[in-house]
């Protein structure tokens, strides 16, 4: 048992000819997860196209956008647990296959009634490899970088990876600009080299042999599945709803059940231990209220900008180089933050930052002006630029005598459930609020109760791009009233954007509630030996 501790936590890369070549191995690993990244939020942008052209339903878009971060939730933790037993690069290498693939079949979904399913299918495919190449990618960048260079490696790792998500909105805006297939046959080139650069960089093999707890890896995807279906179909099931309740309870009683069963399992999914670091569930609890927000607000904007204030796609892109501008500077900031003086400051600077912002670009969206947005819009990204690489790297640093497989494990479940959960939570509160205001609109102009009810849960569930290009067809009294009141109605669902906002802005005070609570402790020191365990200072 101790010789399988050991070859868990590799020490110091080797030297000599047969050693990994570390800025190789380095640059495959961010090649390689770039595409996961890039993929929670590129499909935002390319949604009001992909529903025109395959005449989806609202709520088929968007299990397309959810489906992924589902599957990456419901899957990390397996993701990370396989690593370990069956080698880092070789799942490295499984994971990118089967996510590049499941991206081909994205772009080469037929324009039939099956579309819905087949695109909805393999964006959870795609979900699956990205949750099998993840946990794996970053043990590799652990495994081939010794103790005094790998902080700096792992700032970047985790840096880059965050940029990428907010990069993932300006790529799609162009690529969709010539067809929105494209936003995923971009990851083909981008696997290979990733590939490519794998094989040069001759990664160590490392693997334990260990059993596979499936029944924690079932019970963990079930019970997240569960909570989120539950509230992603709030808004189209109600919340008085006993199928909405039933989901949502049954799926957080199946994760209660999950850790008790870790807790009695000899080699279980997820070594539940890891939380009793005080810094490590802090820094877990702030991970998931920042991605409340994070992605969710990729999706949430991009629509605000191509429905209120008539924005294409290219321009939607634009509007968030805002964020991501932000998000650069700032990262590098809390990189340099976690290196002197440890993960509190930059978890508080961040979190703080991130509320102020998210706060104030609420207020402004109602101007239906980019220009007036802007500022707002750079320091919501400075907040999440701050506290995201520092957060995942002291979290990762944290590891004790769990694998970095392991706990990249927890900490990437952690980060993609929040996310899947802000999606369902903030789409329930929009349609809902967004419903409410257009059926007072359309009273107010002499439409019908129950005429003005139907065409705003229409308007509310559908994710559009151009209100002026699709606004309702047909001689009805009804629908000449809806053109006439597409101002109005442009302004309804930018009050409802700032509920959701709002929300952003109290999931990241939460956040900062949570930091205060971090020790303040930094790791300095790291051996992965049994008998000896980080040290904290």
């Amino acid at each position: 048992m101790a010789d399988m501790k050991e070859r868990s936590g590799p020490g110091p890369a080797a030297s000599g000819p047969a050693a990994p070549r570390q800025t190789l191995a380095l640059a495959a690993m961010m090649f390689a997860v770039s595409m996961t990244f890039i993929d929670q939020t590129i499909v935002a942008i390319a949604a009001p196209n992909i529903v025109d052209e395959l005449d989806l339903s609202s709520s088929g878009m968007q299990w397309v956008v959810n489906a992924y971060l589902l599957a990456l939730a419901a899957f990390f933790a397996l993701g990370g647990r396989l690593a370990d037993i069956l080698g880092h690069r070789r799942m490295t290498v499984i994971g990118t296959l089967t996510f590049v693939i499941s991206s081909v079949l994205c772009g080469c979904v037929p324009d039939n009634g099956f579309a819905q399913t087949w695109l909805i299918v393999f964006r959870a495919t795609q979900g699956l490899g990205a949750a099998l190449m993840f946990p794996a990618a970053l043990a590799v960048v652990v495994a081939v970088f010794p103790v005094d260079k790998r902080g700096r490696a792992l700032a970047l790792f985790f840096g880059l990876s965050g940029a990428l998500t907010a990069l993932g909105p300006l790529l799609g805006g162009w690529l969709t600009s010539w067809t929105w297939r494209a936003i995923f046959w971009v990851n083909v080139p981008v696997a290979i080299v990733a590939l490519v650069l794998t094989a040069l960089a001759r990664i160590p093999h490392q693997a334990r042999r260990e059993r596979l707890d499936l029944p924690g890896a079932v019970l963990v995807a079930v019970g997240m599945g569960l909570s989120v279906l539950g509230l992603q179909q709030a808004s189209a099931w109600g919340w008085s709803s006993f199928a909405t309740w039933a989901c949502v309870v049954g799926g957080l009683a199946v994760l209660v059940l999950f850790c008790a069963y870790e807790l009695r399992v000899d080699e279980p999914l997820i070594k539940l231990h890891v939380f009793r670091d005080k810094a490590f569930s802090v820094d877990a609890a702030v991970l998931f209220f920042a991605m409340l927000a994070f992605v969710p607000l990729f999706f949430f904007a991009s629509v605000y900008a191509q429905v209120s204030l008539s924005a294409s796609p290219n321009q939607a892109a634009l509007f968030l180089l805002y964020f991501f501008i932000g998000f650069a500077i700032a990262s590098q900031w809390g990189g340099r933050i976690l290196d002197r003086r440890g993960a509190r400051p930059a978890l508080k600077l961040g979190t703080a930052l991130g509320a102020v912002g998210f706060a104030l670009w609420a207020n402004k969206l109602t101007d239906l002006s980019m220009h007036d947005q802007w500022p707002y819009v750079a320091l919501a990204g400075a907040g999440i630029g701050f506290l995201l690489a520092p957060a995942s790297t002291d979290a990762v640093n944290r590891s004790l005598n769990a694998s970095y497989g392991e706990v990249t494990g927890i900490t990437q479940t952690v980060r993609n459930y929040a996310a899947a959960v802000g999606l369902a939570v903030y789409g329930t509160i929009l349609t809902h609020v967004t419903t409410d205001k257009v059926v007072e609109t359309l009273t107010s102009r002499g439409v019908p109760d129950d005429a003005a009810r139907d065409a705003a849960r229409d308007v509310s569930e559908a994710v559009t791009g151009n209100p002026d290009s699709q606004a309702p067809g047909g001689d009805s009294e009804v629908a000449t009233v809806m053109r006439d009141s597409m101002d109005a109605i442009r302004m309804d669902f930018a009050e409802a954007n700032q509920w959701v906002f709002y929300g952003m802005a109290i999931a990241l005070g939460i956040g900062f509630l949570c930091a205060l609570r971090h020790p303040g402790t930094r790791v300095t020191e790291e051996t992965r030996t049994p008998d000896r365990e980080p040290v904290h200072h």
